[in-house]
């Protein structure tokens, strides 16, 4: 038997041969990195198209986005502390990252499946488009426009992974032609060609989408427009003794740039103070809206007030103090009048994130609970939650801080639950007495002598009477305690150490103003806060 042959000129005919009319010869090994290429380049291209289709639709319609958020509000409560504990405030870059990673791979998959058995890549696509539009219509605040940048987007990819590879056909359909006769350099530099345009092309649309997506600048500007009016009530001055002046220590006021960011946004909402307003429902006998002007006509209150993460490790750093201007949420509550059997207030975040805090926590008369609306004497930044959020002295943020807060409902506990509840965290979140050692840190260069202990302790709502230090296995040693505006804040602490050399141990503990003394056990974060003394290793020389 005679094999067929192919349909097409006789490649035997250098003159009459036209690769594009020649049938796509089977794939060869050598080729798996050029259609992996052209995958990634169709995929980037892709976003690229989404990304400028969600700047007119939404930029939370985003796929990256939208995804993401998926993914950060599907992850159980350990794997959420895990990944702060390793990462910090890079949380969401990290996320950000391993979802670039996964995206290369897949689109690198998606080119190789199409070279070699298609139509299964153009396939590969289409489902994870199809899954991104689901996905992105079903975020908090969205509608069906919603899954439109992530169609049109992996439409687009399809399409140009289509192109592309038709390009490394014709490169490699060179392999019918006689020897002396090939052509690779020319098919290879018009491979290269077009994928540079659609890689370019990629970068413009990009580019474009930014210029288009202008929500951002405008939420900016506004807020750069903005004139806080003056308190009502004024913060009393901090004392000079507040801040101990020891370098390496936490300032007693957290500057704005410096104030941790733990939250569940993997994009800051930009939310135009116009636009803004807050709503106060629920079980209540008077339920109401403010705006943003309304809020601002209030007779606002200033307060020295300390958050803390409950994700914050013995010794960790999510944790700042802050000067809040705001109106006090007891009473926008008493306006409202909650009705009996109601006992907790869950507040809402522009983004879907929720917070159940203690109705009687927030009526507390002594407790100086705030919407708040400016931080440090500016307006809020738009990472901490502009134009308003809230600030609960002595709870942990997760139950209590929501940011870019739009709604206070008055409901009960057994009826509703915050976002972090049902993932494994305690529904109170009272924030723990703890203590910790600033400086020296571990691995400084110490010689033998004086040596300066010095950090912050904090007992939010309570205060701060004693901190200690121990050194080895000697005695605790009473720290001098810096001044303080009240007991919502934490307090700095310094211990003259005569050091000597050797390797040492050093740990402190607090008690606070009620007599209570700081838990010695171990604890990781979940579910309601880490304890322990803080320790730490010094070698001295």
């Amino acid at each position: 038997m005679s094999s067929a042959s192919p349909a097409g000129p006789d490649p035997s005919d250098p003159a009459g041969w036209d690769p594009e009319s020649v049938v796509s010869p089977e794939p060869r090994p050598r080729d798996g990195w050029w259609s992996a290429l052209a995958g990634v380049v169709a995929t980037a291209a892709g976003l690229a198209v989404a990304e400028l289709v969600a700047a007119f639709v939404d930029p939370s319609s985003s796929p990256v986005v939208a995804v993401g958020g998926a993914v950060v509000d599907g992850v159980p409560g350990w794997l959420k502390d895990l990944a702060v504990s390793w990462f910090g405030t890079a949380d969401k870059a990290v996320l950000l990252a391993t979802m670039g990673v996964v995206s290369l791979a897949g689109a690198a998959l998606a080119g190789v499946l199409e070279r070699r058995r298609p139509p299964w890549g153009a396939v590969l696509l289409g489902a994870v488009g199809v899954v991104a539009a689901v996905v992105a219509a079903g975020r908090p605040g969205a509608n069906i426009a919603w899954a439109l940048p992530s169609l049109l987007g992996v439409v687009a990819a399809i399409a140009l992974l289509s192109a592309l590879l038709r390009r490394v056909e014709t490169w490699f359909a060179e392999d019918e032609r006689p020897r002396a006769d090939r052509r690779y350099a020319i098919d290879r530099r018009r491979f290269l060609q077009w994928s540079g345009v659609t890689a370019a092309g990629a970068v413009v649309v990009l580019g474009v989408s930014r210029v288009v997506s202008a929500g951002g600048r405008a939420v900016t500007a506004a807020r750069e427009a903005i004139r806080l009016p003056r308190p009502a009530t004024t913060a009393p001055a901090v004392p000079a003794g507040a801040d101990l002046g020891v370098e390496g220590a936490a300032p007693y006021v957290t500057p704005n740039p410096e104030f941790y960011r733990i939250d569940t946004a993997l994009v800051v909402p930009q939310v135009d103070p116009d636009d803004w307003s807050l709503t106060v429902t629920g079980l209540v006998d008077e339920p109401f809206t403010i705006t943003w002007d309304d809020l601002l006509a209030l007779p606002l209150e200033e307060h020295h007030v300390t958050l803390a993460c409950v994700s914050n490790e013995v010794g960790g750093d999510l944790i700042g103090n802050a000067l809040w201007l705001g109106y006090p949420v007891r009473e926008l509550l008493a306006r409202a009048k909650p009705q009996g059997g109601a006992d907790m207030v869950l507040s809402r975040s522009t983004d879907g994130f929720t917070a159940g805090t203690p109705l009687e926590v927030l009526q507390e008369a002594d407790r100086d609970c705030l919407v708040a609306v400016g931080m440090n004497g500016e307006p809020l930044p738009t990472e901490h939650g502009f134009p308003a959020r809230l600030v609960v002295p002595g709870l942990y943020g997760y139950v209590s801080a929501t940011k870019w807060v739009t709604e206070l409902k008055v409901t009960r506990f057994a009826d509703e639950q915050g976002y972090w509840t049902p993932r494994g965290w305690s529904a109170l979140g009272p924030i723990k007495l703890s203590s910790r050692i600033d400086v020296p840190r571990p691995g400084d260069d110490l010689p033998a002598g004086a040596v300066t202990l010095a950090g912050v302790a904090w007992a939010q709502h309570t205060g701060i009477e004693r901190v200690e230090v121990r050194v080895d296995d000697g005695d605790w040693v009473a720290a001098d305690l810096a001044d303080t505006v009240g007991p919502d804040t934490w307090r700095q602490w310094r211990l003259d150490w005569d050091a000597t050399p050797g390797d040492h141990l050093v740990a402190v503990r607090a008690t606070d103003a009620d007599g209570n003394l700081q838990v010695e056990a171990e604890a990781p974060p979940a579910p309601d806060g880490a304890t322990g003394w803080h320790t730490i290793e010094l070698t001295i020389t």
